[in-house]
């Protein structure tokens, strides 16, 4: 049977940054239950079932791939890893980790870009095993039971108009707190030493920046910081 393709109707991407470098993470949902897609098919509650009894015994897990892949080998290569596949009552709830490659921090990027996200979709590639066809006019074409998944791909088009980002948290990282400081008047060093030992630590430079206001920015700053 050939591989087909499903996009989702809900996806949450969360975003975390590790300690000393960016993990790359984010969840969301890479098949919800009782969608239609472009092709008219609908997946019916427990169709992972299989697939998530053979990852949990040690068995191969879906890949991560862009755009469902493509013909060259670059395409093919995974993007980063799952890491945790599930299914709740809305659909396939899925968290993974993009991998620190170019591909992979261009990716995240795009997650993480504002007013917006650049890519807003989940979409699996599956095939199907067991199904219902359409018995009336109204139903799905197929309603599949039970699918080995073989791929979840971030997607930019989804088959489903409503395949798109919910909500998008990113957690702040020391460089953006860096670049932030300089852009309220601190310089490098400066951004540094606050960041490592906390505002105090500037010593009687402290009082020539209060003195141009700069002491008020950065309340304001340390404000928004601890209430993202």
């Amino acid at each position: 049977m050939h591989q087909r393709q499903l996009s989702c109707s809900l996806l949450e991407v969360k975003l975390a940054p590790g300690d000393t470098a960016e993990a790359m993470t984010f969840s969301g949902y890479g098949a919800v239950f009782g969608n239609i897609d472009a092709g008219g098919d609908v997946i019916a509650e427990g169709a992972f079932a299989d697939t998530l009894r053979a990852v949990k015994s040690g068995g191969e897990w879906p890949a991560m791939l862009l755009q469902h892949g493509g013909l060259s080998a670059e395409d093919k290569t995974p993007i980063g890893i799952w890491t945790t596949l599930e299914e709740d009552a809305t659909g396939l709830k899925v968290s993974g980790t993009l991998a620190d490659t170019p591909r992979g921090r261009e990716v995240y990027g795009l997650l993480k870009m504002q007013p917006r996200p650049a890519i807003t979709g989940l979409s699996i590639g599956y095939i199907p095993k067991d199904w219902t066809p359409r018995s009336k006019p109204d139903d799905p074409k197929r309603t599949l039971k039970k699918v080995d998944l073989i791929e979840v791909s971030l997607v930019t088009f989804p088959a489903n108009a409503k395949a798109r980002i919910a909500s998008v948290k990113s957690e702040l990282t020391i460089r953006d707190a860096e670049r932030a400081l300089r852009d309220i008047g601190f310089s490098q060093s400066e951004s540094k030493k606050i960041l490592s030992g906390g505002y105090r630590s500037l010593g009687s430079a402290r009082d020539a920046l209060e003195a141009d206001g700069i002491d008020s920015s950065l309340n304001t700053l340390l404000k928004k910081l601890t209430t993202k």
